[in-house]
């Protein structure tokens, strides 16, 4: 009799509208994004979920909520509310929840020669290189990594917070105080623990020679590098392990003894030639072309991925190995 009555109670109920299925919930500050490069629309904030389509550059979404670091909810114009990245690469926010930058009053002197890019990017165009005693005008510090800065020439476009390469005058609408970039030993610690755990979550993940840059499938062992700096603090380092090195050495980072390197650091190594260090007497490491690149964690520990045979992404001890014997320069890539 109570299974017949609660039958009767529902079915008017359902007909009419009754019970309702509540809504997803917007973020109550939601602001605007301009995609800046074609970016994957995901049903879910994670790299393996399923693509809903790709955004395109040009296209204006809705920044619903600031997921994470990584990740913004956001809706097109269509109305399909999914997640996308969050680095400046692919989009442009505004709004106090964007992340979009900060605005700067400032000045700034180059203290040595620097790329002056298109985009906020060491991938992007060189416009030219800012020498050292011209003076900047800083429009926006865009995050730790650039700055947003107008010429002498009149002409603008993006530098190097790093302070081996600005001296800044004035304030920060932050805050922050004047005579440059000043990321102190725990804002880098902090950037390291990102990269290495932004790392971490690929182990095992499959190796491909030659692996795309537009997704996480696969990696060879500089789509590795790129993608965990990528996604630990928002930082794109050039496609390619020579590129990278180059990059390393752009910074004045580079050591040839890895007792020198910290966790963090990036290592570059030659060819392999065999498994004991008499393959590789007597070769000047010097003149050798990089062929690997891997995140060192500390304690004679590598992070990398090298063929489909290792398992792909793994932690490899290096002291007393063709590592150890391979191995050409490391350092600093922040």
């Amino acid at each position: 009799m109570k299974k017949q009555l609660l039958t009767f109670m529902l079915v008017p109920a359902i007909a009419f509208g009754a019970v309702t299925v509540p809504l997803p919930q917007q973020a109550s500050a939601a602001s605007a994004g301009e995609i800046v490069s074609s970016v994957s629309f995901r049903q879910s904030p994670d790299e393996d979920s399923a693509r809903i389509r790709y955004l395109k550059a040009g296209e204006n979404v809705t920044i619903l909520e600031k997921v994470n670091n990584w990740w913004y909810k956001v809706q097109d114009q269509s109305g399909r509310v999914g997640y996308v990245s969050t680095n400046a690469k692919y989009i442009h926010a505004n709004g106090s929840d964007s992340g979009s930058g900060q605005s700067s009053s400032g000045t700034g002197r180059i203290v040595a020669g620097v790329s002056f890019r298109t985009e906020a990017n060491v991938n992007a165009s060189r416009i030219r290189y800012l020498k050292a005693g011209e003076t900047v005008q800083i429009l926006q510090k865009v995050n730790d990594w650039w700055y947003k800065v107008r010429a002498s020439d009149g002409r603008e476009g993006y530098m190097s917070t790093s302070s081996k390469y600005i001296q800044v005058s004035g304030e920060t609408s932050n805050g922050g105080s004047s005579g440059g970039s000043n990321n102190g030993s725990g804002s880098t610690s902090e950037n390291v623990q990102k990269i290495i755990e932004a790392g971490k979550k690929y182990l095992g993940r499959p190796y491909e020679y030659g692996s795309s840059r537009n997704d996480t499938s696969t990696f060879d062992c500089s789509d590795f590098v790129r993608q965990a700096f990528l996604d630990g603090i928002g930082v794109t380092l050039p496609n390619d392990s020579r590129g990278q090195g180059s990059y390393v050495k752009s910074l004045g980072n580079a050591k040839t003894n890895w007792h020198d390197l910290k966790a963090g650091d990036l290592m570059f190594f030659m060819s392999y030639k065999g498994t004991g260090a008499s393959n590789y007497a007597g070769i000047n490491k010097s003149a050798q072309t990089i062929t690997h690149v891997a995140i060192y964690l500390g304690d004679g520990k590598i992070l990398s991925t090298y063929s489909k045979e290792s398992g792909g992404v793994r932690i490899d001890t290096f002291e007393g190995r063709h590592w150890e014997y391979r191995f050409l320069f490391g350092g600093s890539a922040l």
